[in-house]
């Protein structure tokens, strides 16, 4: 019977649905429903040690629905790192530990360009508990006027010092998740991976402008008439992560083998899940769909991941990991296989014309006739 537990950097999860860091994330309140839902690991909202900095606006969510208008296809958002004092995360990640003791809890950080706030912010949340961290190198949108996020996550050889910094001071497993905003995903990826990090997670938000009201000539979200670009999510952005997932874990597979991958960008299905595992994904995190469909849709997810596990015959989860990498080449390689089917099946073809009177056929006689002429 497939079982959908799975140990990733060491950490034991009961499947591999994890909140990805966000507003589901955004408290001890919506972490501990998030448990009791039966999600395999929380990843709490951004923190950082000066929450005064971060000011939120409202509105700051754009959606894009289909073309019935009843389904929301993309969701933009605007919004920044957690505004909650970085004392208060402290308290509420020891009592949720002490609450679930055996669950998994990662705190997303993010901080400025300094080796000692790095360092300060990984001992204290460590210091209460947490299990795992993730390195937030990937907001797009607020924080990289502060050299922040994506600002960092960007540049290769910042990001690797950073990471070089975090790898000194924790002593739990480390994630740094990627920003999908550069030309080459794996430029990135591999400065993390070089210096040390445990595994990755990808992909963040996309940098997008939502829509532009045709009324009033002003884009979504509005806020006091103005906006700002911001991060895209759900299942639109899907096809995009796919394709970032599968180059990250291929760059795991030829030069980091025993990494780990975390995939993000639009999961709301079991099969949606099932997709990112084959592409190379331990784990699976969800943040724009719990907006969209709340905290219980783990639980069809869970059984839809089961039943394509028991469809194929697949026992675990490693059992189809990266199972899809194989059918990714070149489109040279494309046409040579292309050309290579055509010839092989005129050849077949060809030796099925007739050799002797006996081998003639009312039924095909055209077609054998033709095929004895000169081309």
């Amino acid at each position: 019977m497939p079982t959908l537990a799975t140990t990733v950097d060491g950490l034991k999860l009961p499947n591999p649905f994890v909140i990805g860091s966000g507003p589901p994330g955004t408290n001890l309140n919506v972490i501990t429903r998030a448990f009791q839902e039966g999600w395999g690991a929380v990843i709490a909202k951004t923190i950082s040690l000066d929450s005064s900095k971060v000011v939120n606006v409202t509105p700051r969510y754009a959606k894009l629905m289909a073309a019935d208008g009843k389904e929301v296809i993309g969701w933009e958002n605007i919004e920044l790192i957690s505004d909650r004092p970085f004392k208060i995360w402290l308290e509420e990640f020891k009592k949720c530990k002490d609450q679930f003791p055996d669950r998994i809890l990662i705190a997303s950080i993010m901080e400025e360009f300094r080796k000692d706030a790095w360092v300060e912010i990984v001992e204290r949340c460590q210091d209460v508990g947490v299990d795992a961290f993730e390195c937030n190198f990937s907001c797009p949108h607020g924080l990289p006027e502060r050299k922040m996020g994506a600002a960092m996550g960007e540049n290769p050889d910042i990001l690797k010092e950073v990471v070089g910094w975090v790898m000194g001071a924790a002593k739990k497993p480390v994630w740094a998740k990627m920003t999908p905003n550069v030309t080459h995903i794996e430029d990135p990826s591999r400065a993390a991976l070089r210096a040390g990090a445990s595994g990755l997670a990808a992909i963040n938000t996309i940098r997008s402008v939502c829509s532009v009201n045709l009324d009033t000539f002003r884009p979504e979200p509005n806020v006091e008439g103005y906006t700002t670009p911001g991060g895209y999510s759900s299942k639109a952005v899907r096809p995009i992560a796919l394709r970032m997932v599968m180059e990250i874990a291929q760059l795991i597979r030829k030069e980091f083998p025993g990494r780990s991958l975390s995939a993000i960008g639009g999961v709301e299905s079991g099969n949606d899940a099932a997709q990112f595992i084959l592409l190379g994904g331990d784990t699976v995190q969800v943040c724009t769909g719990v907006m969209k469909f709340g905290y219980e849709m783990v639980k069809p997810m869970c059984d839809e991941l089961l039943a394509f596990m028991a469809k194929h015959k697949f026992e675990t989860l490693a059992d189809f990991k990266g199972k899809s990498l194989d059918y990714f080449t070149t489109h040279a390689d494309l046409v040579r296989r292309q050309t290579e089917r055509k010839a092989a099946q005129k050849a077949a073809a060809t030796a099925k014309v007739v050799k002797s009177d006996g081998e003639w056929s009312g039924d095909d006689f055209v077609k054998q006739s033709q095929a004895l002429a000169s081309r």
